[in-house]
């Protein structure tokens, strides 16, 4: 109609209801992709951004909080991959490139577990979203330098510190070579992003809800409601997948999970999928992508 004025627009992606047709199929008949996101994130001592286990010191440095989120590098971590490697369950590692020169140790230790490494920027003490186009650009391709340097490949995969973007963020992350990224969480089926350059970026749905700071730090659960809402998400969506092939990310932070208490219920949720492994393709981020591009 003349002289609407209609709100302004992303232009990435049109409107789809999840009951269109899928255009792919998950492997072996299964329905339901799941994978899980190990997030390894390195702080600045003394500046920058930070999760806070209680309200942060006046002024720095913040030795309690820095030293909790370091527990997850030093102790967590170790506990989490012995946990994968009973369930016998891949992941998908969400690696700030900081940690290749902080603690290589652990990324020697998920590599000999063939893995899948996502670039997830240089450090979680900044964010990109608020950077001009030069200096996103500079920390994209720093990321991905370093990370390529230790694997021998560039990753296909970004997730944005804090999943913060700036407006031209999904053009920089395709002209830097990456296949799909986890920072838009608008469904439970990947979703073409439309690039500048007239190309395509795949977004792999990435849990904000079964993600362990909005549910542990932010709102408060408690460890068994948070394993509880992983096996509802996981039932609830393996029964919907009947109408259609869907994705189920399981977001999770060492030094949050990797406490001891929490990593005991996380283990009651994480077996339950693993149980069902008959019925879902239990996998990775970039697996998952692969096989939505390739048909």
């Amino acid at each position: 109609m003349a002289g609407v004025k209609h709100p302004p627009s992303h232009g990435r992606y049109d409107y789809e209801s999840v009951r269109a047709p899928s255009p792919v199929a998950w492997p072996d008949g299964k329905t339901l992709a799941v994978y899980i996101a190990i997030n390894l994130e390195h702080f600045e001592f003394g500046a920058g951004l930070g999760a806070t286990l209680v309200p942060p010191a006046p002024g720095e440095p913040d030795v309690l909080n820095y030293t909790w989120r370091d527990y997850g590098n030093r102790v967590g971590v170790w506990r989490m991959i012995d946990m994968l490697d009973e369930l016998a369950l891949p992941s998908s590692v969400l690696v700030n490139s900081d940690i290749y020169d902080y603690c290589p140790e652990v990324m020697d230790a998920f590599r000999a577990r063939g893995d899948e490494v996502v670039a997830h920027g240089r450090t979680n003490a900044e964010r990109q979203g608020g950077l001009d186009e030069a200096a996103e650009r500079a920390l994209i391709e720093a990321a991905t330098r370093r990370i390529a340097q230790a694997e021998g490949g560039a990753p296909a995969g970004w997730l944005g510190p804090w999943v913060s973007e700036s407006l031209v963020t999904p053009d920089l992350l395709r002209e830097a070579g990456y296949a799909y990224c986890l920072d838009w969480c608008m469904d439970d089926r990947p979703v073409w992003l439309r690039t500048r350059d007239g190309g395509r970026l795949l977004s792999i749905p990435y849990p904000q809800e079964i993600n362990d700071i909005p549910a542990l730090v932010v709102r408060q659960h408690a460890a068994r409601e948070f394993a509880d809402m992983i096996i509802d998400q996981f039932d609830e969506m393996l029964a919907q997948s009947r109408d259609g092939p869907l994705v189920m990310g399981v977001a999770l932070h060492p030094y949050i999970v990797g406490q001891p208490f929490r990593l005991r219920q996380l283990r009651r949720a994480l077996a339950h999928i693993a149980s069902h492994g008959d019925r879902a393709w239990l996998t990775r981020a970039g697996d998952i992508a692969r096989r939505f591009i390739d048909g």
